[in-house]
């Protein structure tokens, strides 16, 4: 059965998480590090991709709630800021952990609050999945292809 649009974009925020712990664990393996670092980053940027593409547009109309939409874009944009400093970066670990602070702080809002007031809403989330999940998919082939 195909997921509905929140357990895919949480399904996306506990990979982020369960990769940052490999991260962590990692520790004073340059190589190893780096290269989790760039996946971290390559997730977080997708998914900030689909949200800001077909989430929350279809959550705004859904709820009204456009103060939130452009609550969590101004978010992914301080978020994208930050990602963009990671290959230059002397202190990766520090540039990873403000990253992941910042990334669990969107994650713990969007769980209380846009993912239940959607569900409340009757938001289409089984269509919006279905969306985010093509996207995703062309996404991922582009690259693979390129």
């Amino acid at each position: 059965m195909a997921q509905d649009a929140i357990q895919l974009l949480d399904a996306d925020h506990q990979r982020v998480e369960a990769l940052y712990k490999d991260f962590k664990a990692a520790g004073g393996n340059r190589d190893a590090q780096l290269a989790l670092a760039q996946t971290i980053c390559a997730e977080l940027v997708l998914h900030a991709m689909v949200e800001e593409e077909i989430f929350y547009p279809a959550y705004a109309h859904a709820t009204g709630d456009e103060q939130a939409v452009e609550h969590a874009n101004k978010e992914h944009g301080e978020l994208k800021e930050l990602i963009a400093k990671v290959p230059q970066a002397e202190n990766l670990d520090g540039a990873m952990e403000v990253i992941m602070r910042r990334t669990m702080h969107h994650v713990d809002e969007e769980r209380r609050e846009m993912f239940a007031k959607a569900r409340a809403s009757g938001m289409e989330l089984a269509t919006v999945g279905g969306r985010i999940q093509t996207r995703r998919d062309e996404v991922m082939a582009a690259v693979q292809g390129a």
